[in-house]
């Protein structure tokens, strides 16, 4: 059954080398996917003084933050691992409830940090830019 209003503790990201199982990115403790619809103009002299548009490029986002724990299968580590190394990730974005939207594709991570302050928590964040066409199903 899909879920109504949820706590946000319940989404996940899962990536994976490019045509492998995504797992869970470990211990996250936040996470967002972005879309964007590029608007192309479309303005004419018939456009009544309005601006006009069409749909254009649509692309897509994901950003994370999260606590570093050098044990986990998927990490901080391995998070700059596949920045490094330019690797195309699978990912999947959405919670583990049946009947929940889930959206699934392939990016490229964008951008990695590690970073900690004295007697804090060491702390990763990143982004994947997806690239290519993003599946829309339910799990």
């Amino acid at each position: 059954m899909a879920s109504t209003v949820f706590n946000g503790t319940n989404l996940l990201i899962k990536i994976a080398d490019d045509a492998g199982t995504p797992s869970t990115i470990g211990h996250t403790t936040s996470c967002s996917i972005s879309f964007t619809n590029d608007m192309a103009a479309a303005t004419t002299k018939d456009s009544a003084g309005f601006s006009e548009s069409i749909a254009g490029l649509r692309s897509a986002e994901i950003s994370f933050d999260g606590l570093v724990d050098y044990t986990d299968t998927n990490g901080g580590k391995e998070i700059a691992h596949k920045l490094l190394t330019r690797q195309k990730i699978d990912f999947t974005f959405g919670t583990a409830a049946t009947g929940d939207t889930i959206y699934s594709g392939e990016g490229f991570m964008s951008s990695c940090e590690i970073s900690g302050a004295m007697e804090e928590a060491v702390t990763y964040s990143g982004t994947i830019v997806c690239t290519g066409a993003i599946t829309e199903s339910t799990n």
